[in-house]
């Protein structure tokens, strides 16, 4: 990003539609056609010519001046257009190189006419003049009557009948004289309730401006200002022109339509004609839409606005991982002083902390305890709120500073406040050495709280011992010091909190009463180097230790944790409750980053972004690589995980609504300057910022159009944040933010809502965004770091290499693997660039969906008298097209595109099957030796570094086997059932 005074660049976009007035017919964008405006014309040698371009007034030509060409010439006659296409799709944009990578793909245009299928390639201003004329044409080329002079009704669509007809019924509703005449206010609570979110003071200013405009002397509404109002401050021009792309200009769909919409953008594959009828009863508000089964633009409006269409897939809105892994394999949310509710020196303590933190789902809870004045060292208010949200265990981390007296009577507390909800040690499973073997899950230990803390020795004798206090850390000081809390109607839980002095002595005398009720012993960051600890056993680290151990050993921390809980808690330095990134610890594959809860702020929102991801549970399946005994991966990931095809990350952040001013933003006038900032956190290759132009005063519903791309190498640990911001030269203000996991993303049109500062909902406050996830095998700078690639053979592509170990036996059992891993690379390569060519023969974008290409190639192939040019058979159980009549030679490549397509699809399949047989083969040749490369290293004469090295190209190859493995799979089913669903 470029900086400005050490913020961020200061863009402004302008949009060229008058803000007093929105396109929300297709009478006003044919209006806005009549008067012309300038677009920019692309030439195939690179030129760029700047032209103003208008329709008649009789709707059958589109001019241009000024020209060199004569009048007559300097146009084109509407009956001669195909078809419009959005984006930079024809010949003319593709090959256009330098030049067309700097032109808007929102805001170019192509016009396609003639029987050789010319094309009329043009650039707006900004994209929503680029949507009023791919609309406006495109409903011309519908409604072929209303050229020459036919004329265009203002609700003469389908769509604008039933809008107008609902209209006029629901002021009946409030019209209670039947005179087509209402109060003011009447009329304001009308719209407002039509309409949620709408500002009232909005309303009726538009009401006063229509009375001033009419010169009225009274401020009753009729029905026509009604109707005028509501369709001007509650039309969404961005789901308009959606709407009218995907209804074929009706301006509403039908139960096909929307099969096809919710298919090939929602990315739902299950889609019925049933279900589709029933979100038309459930949305349309108007009566006419419900009966004849149409959803017109208010409906499709509430459509996109509904629960189901947000960004987070509903099924993560519940538990939708596996819980009965070991305890180890999961991130688990944790709090750090969270009673605690500012600094934390003279912050105010508050058990009220504790329940909030609770509330948002953590899974760990850090109680300080110290010697009470009267005898009572009990804390917190757990047992109350411990499972209202989660039912998944409750780990209590107990940093104590109390004599053995009181820990003793702390321990008959604990027994007798949690009751049966206390997991005691002597309830483990145990195994030959007395201890369990492994962790129990998530799903064994639910409704059970556990205690983390000092444990004595195994060996210790008598009812009291001594033990180390290093890494120790609990905190509080200042004027509190001492002092014991409760909170209001909780006495009866008898819970007292006192905050500890500041002084931490290094040893303690730690009771046999409380150490026995420890089922987690807790450790701190030397036991790390000790590498082989208990599996009942969480390692405690401070701030910088976590960051330098992902620094300078990121392989073996994810190796240390992979078997033993880690927790990194904030740096004592952090007086004023900050939060560090906890994206940096959780690459490194720490279970527990303590953040304080009671500071929001972005490393917040990465946290309750990261647990959204598991229904809020507090626990979340760690990635694969960091689960399996053999694989391998490290925090310092500057390219492509092991054989992982990176994804595409493709969102358009298309408009914002209801966006409210900053916080404390009185003094800074009636407006905002909206900018949205995207921000991705993940490994440091995938990490990345881009930010949309400014929306230059306009608070309530600025439209920004723009399109950014991220390559994403490891979904699994990908964060979006969402930022929306009041570009200001003093300081950019918040306005709003959204966080969310990257494998929680729904593809297509998505409701982003944002959260305020707290994390608390800002009501009908939201983005509209468009999303678009795909893989980008191939291509692109190979990456120098962290990766064994090497570029060769057909394009320059890139080949995944599997390391070399130094140990003889091994490098020749995985020698087989060479010739599948490059075959693999080239089955998947082929089919994917032929199936994205057909694509661009077809006009649209690489991310469209097939079933778009074949509605795309039918229009070709169809004569004006509607008899078809081609014919589909199954030749071998593929999908070929016989052409049945000479063809266009447009139309003849297309085919020709199709059938390139069809025979690299089958060439996958077919062989795909095999690959996979090889590379397994040689994972389980490899697997053989894993429990002697020890010894084998010993055999080679390999020692220190040489032979950690090969370890580690041993992990490296059988994970890009056993993902590869993985990927073809995937590869076959996916593509089997598309053709399925092309098939039908």
């Amino acid at each position: 990003m470029h900086k400005v005074g050490g913020g961020r660049k200061k863009t402004v976009s302008f949009s060229s539609i008058p803000s007093e007035k929105k396109v929300s017919s297709a009478a006003d964008c044919l209006a806005f056609m009549q008067g012309g405006c300038e677009l920019k014309k692309i030439r195939p040698n690179s030129r760029v010519y700047c032209r103003f371009y208008t329709l008649d007034t009789d709707l059958s030509c589109l001019r241009w001046e000024p020209s060199k060409k004569d009048i007559e010439r300097a146009r084109l006659h509407v009956s001669s257009i195909r078809e419009v296409r959005t984006g930079k799709s024809t010949e003319t944009f593709l090959h256009n190189g330098p030049l067309s990578e700097h032109l808007a793909e929102e805001a170019a245009f192509s016009v396609i006419h003639g029987d050789d299928y010319q094309s009329l390639d043009l650039v707006a201003l900004s994209a929503d003049v680029a949507n009023i004329w791919v609309t406006g044409l495109r409903y011309l080329l519908a409604h072929p009557s209303a050229i020459g002079g036919g004329g265009l009704a203002v609700d003469g669509s389908p769509g604008g009948k039933m809008r107008s007809e609902w209209l006029a019924a629901e002021f009946a509703q409030v019209d209670e004289d039947g005179y087509g005449i209402v109060k003011e206010d009447v009329a304001v609570a009308t719209i407002c309730k039509l309409c949620p979110g709408i500002k009232e003071a909005k309303v009726r200013l538009r009401f006063k401006e229509i009375q001033r405009s009419k010169e009225k002397l009274t401020s009753h509404v009729t029905r026509e200002e009604f109707h005028e109002a509501f369709c001007e401050l509650c039309t969404r021009p961005d789901v308009y022109f959606l709407l009218v792309q995907l209804s074929k200009d009706r301006e509403c769909l039908d139960p096909q339509d929307l099969r096809l919409f919710l298919e090939t953008e929602q990315g739902l594959s299950l889609a019925t004609t049933e279900g589709c009828w029933e979100l038309l009863r459930r949305c349309e508000p108007s009566a006419q839409g419900k009966e004849r089964g149409l959803l017109g633009l208010d409906g499709f409006a509430r459509y996109l606005q509904s629960p189901e269409c947000q960004l987070l897939d509903p099924e993560h809105l519940g538990v939708c991982q596996d819980m009965n892994m070991p305890l180890s394999h999961y991130y688990i949310s944790t709090s750090y002083r969270s009673y605690l509710l500012d600094d934390q020196v003279h912050g105010r303590a508050d058990l009220g902390g504790l329940i909030k933190a609770l509330q948002f789902g953590c899974r760990c809870m850090e109680l300080g305890v110290t010697d009470g004045p009267e005898g009572e060292p009990l804390l917190g208010v757990v047992n109350k709120y411990a499972f209202l949200t989660s039912p998944y265990p409750l780990l209590v981390y107990l940093c104590q500073r109390c004599s053995p007296g009181q820990q003793r009577t702390m321990a008959q507390h604990l027994k007798k406040v949690f009751g049966s909800r206390l997991y005691k040690p002597e309830a483990l499973p145990v195994s030959l050495g007395g201890r369990a073997t492994t962790l129990p899950s998530p799903e064994q230990l639910k409704g059970r709280i556990l205690i983390v803390g000092k444990k004595l020795p195994p060996e210790q004798d008598g009812s009291e011992g001594e033990v180390s206090e290093e890494d120790e850390e609990i905190g509080g000081g200042g004027p509190l010091a001492g002092r014991r809390m409760t909170i209001p109607g909780e006495e009866e839980l008898g819970v007292v909190l006192v905050v500890p002095p500041p002084s931490q002595p290094r040893k303690l005398r730690l009771h046999k009463e409380l150490s026995d009720l420890v089922a987690i012993a807790r450790t701190g960051s030397r036991s790390f180097y000790a590498q082989r600890l208990p599996y009942w056993t969480l390692c405690s680290l401070g701030e910088g230790e976590g960051g330098r151990l992902t620094t300078e050993s990121p392989e073996d921390l994810v190796m240390f944790t992979k078997r033993t809980l880690t927790r990194v808690r904030p740096s004592s330095v952090r007086l004023d409750s900050s939060n560090p990134n906890p994206q940096g610890y959780w690459k490194g594959g720490v279970q527990l980053v303590a953040l304080n809860q009671q500071t929001p702020g972005a490393m917040l929102d990465l946290h309750r972004g990261r647990f959204s991801q598991n229904g809020g549970c507090g626990y979340v399946l760690r990635p694969a690589v960091m689960r399996d005994e053999v694989s391998y991966f490290s925090a310092h990931t500057q390219g492509r995980v092991p054989g992982v095809p990176a994804q595409t990350l493709r969102i358009k952040v298309i408009s914002a609504h209801n966006l409210p001013k900053p916080q404390g933003s009185g003094a800074k006038g009636e407006v905002i300057d909206p900018y949205v900032v995207l921000e991705l956190h993940g490994v440091p290759a995938d990490c990345a910022e881009q930010r949309t132009r400014t929306a230059a005063q306009n608070q309530d519903d600025p439209l920004f159009d723009e399109t950014f791309e991220f390559r994403v190498n490891m979904p699994e640990l990908a964060l979006l944040r969402f930022v929306v911001l009041d570009d200001d030269y003093i300081g950019d203000d918040f306005i709003g933010q959204h966080s969310v996991a990257f494998e929680c993303l729904q593809p297509g049109y998505r409701n982003v809502p944002l959260l305020g500062m707290a994390g608390d909902p800002l009501p009908h406050t939201s983005l509209f965004v468009h999303v678009v996830i795909t893989n980008r095998p191939g291509g692109g700078k190979a990456q120098r770091r962290g990766l064994s690639v090497r570029r060769g053979g057909r394009r320059g592509r890139e080949y995944v290499t599997l390391r070399h170990t130094g140990l003889k036996v091994l490098d020749e059992t995985f020698k087989p693997a060479s010739a599948p891993l490059k075959e693999a690379t080239d089955l998947r390569e082929e089919a994917q660039s032929a199936t994205d060519s057909f694509k661009e023969q077809c006009g649209l974008p690489t991310v469209a969906k097939l079933k778009q290409c074949i509605q795309s190639l039918t229009t070709r192939l169809q004569s004006p008298e509607g008899t078809m040019g081609a014919t589909m058979v199954l030749k071998e159980g593929y999908p070929c097209l016989e052409p049945l009549v000479n063809l266009a030679e447009p139309t003849r490549k297309l085919l020709a595109a199709y059938d390139t397509m069809i025979a690299a699809q089958k060439q996958l399949i077919e062989n795909a099957d095999a690959v996979q047989e090889r590379f397994a083969q040689v994972q389980r040749e490899g697997m053989d030796f894993h429990e002697d490369l020890s010894r084998l290293g010993e055999k080679e004469g390999l020692k220190g570094r040489k032979q950690s090295k090969a370890v580690e190209s041993f992990t490296w190859n059988i994970t890009v086997l056993k993902v590869l493995i993985i990927i073809i799979i995937i590869i076959i089913i996916s593509k089997l059932s598309e053709s399925v669903r092309f098939i039908q």
